[in-house]
């Protein structure tokens, strides 16, 4: 059983070619969560990486240092929960934008629906996304998927009941595509070359 195939449970699969075939406001498909975050992901033009353990992080965070050539380059954070888990890795971490152009970031969540990224202030604190580096290194969990923007929003506000997080936006702008002007949810953003490192904790 491949990775993919134990990701997402076995079953019917929808293929690629037809959700592209499908028009934006029809009807959405009845795939599992964790299957139609992968496919749109995939077709936003986002890179996926399904990790098992913490070891299949560690190495899958080295081949994209390896192959970007970034072993000199050091990662611009705002989140330090990700220079303490990562502080074993060989990484240079920076809170200095200037110095860096690439963001290691978490994120709130990933919504399966249009396959983008939930963050917000906890990630990017105040910042556009314009003016965050091209290049995106996210660290998430399985246990952060859901269906649509609305769910995470709803998680959202039960987890900080009162001290909502302000700055929320979605990160989805993975190749330039004509919609993305008209997305107010990702107002300020910019294409992106993305990394997603998604951890199974279920």
């Amino acid at each position: 059983m491949g990775v993919f195939d134990k990701l997402f449970g076995g079953g019917k699969k929808v293929s690629k070619e037809t959700l592209e075939t499908r028009g934006e406001h029809m009807p959405d498909l009845k795939i599992p969560v964790d299957e139609k975050f992968t496919i749109y992901f995939k077709k936003n033009g986002g890179k996926f990486i399904y990790c098992e353990d913490d070891l299949e992080i560690s190495q899958a965070l080295q081949n994209i240092i390896s192959e970007n050539n970034w072993q000199q380059h050091f990662f611009y954070t705002l989140d330090p929960r990700l220079e303490s888990r990562f502080a074993s890795e060989k990484i240079g971490f920076t809170h200095n934008r200037k110095e860096s152009d690439i963001f290691f970031t978490t994120c709130e969540h990933l919504v399966a629906h249009n396959g983008s990224i939930l963050v917000c202030s906890n990630q990017i604190k105040e910042k556009k996304l314009d003016e965050l580096p091209s290049n995106l290194i996210v660290f998430a969990t399985t246990s952060q998927l859901v269906d649509s923007i609305s769910e995470a929003l709803k998680v959202i506000k039960e987890k900080y009941k009162k001290n909502i997080p302000n700055n929320i936006t979605t990160l989805k702008h993975f190749q330039p595509t004509p919609e993305n002007k008209n997305d107010f949810l990702s107002y300020g953003s910019a294409s992106k070359n993305v990394y997603l490192l998604l951890l199974e904790d279920y």
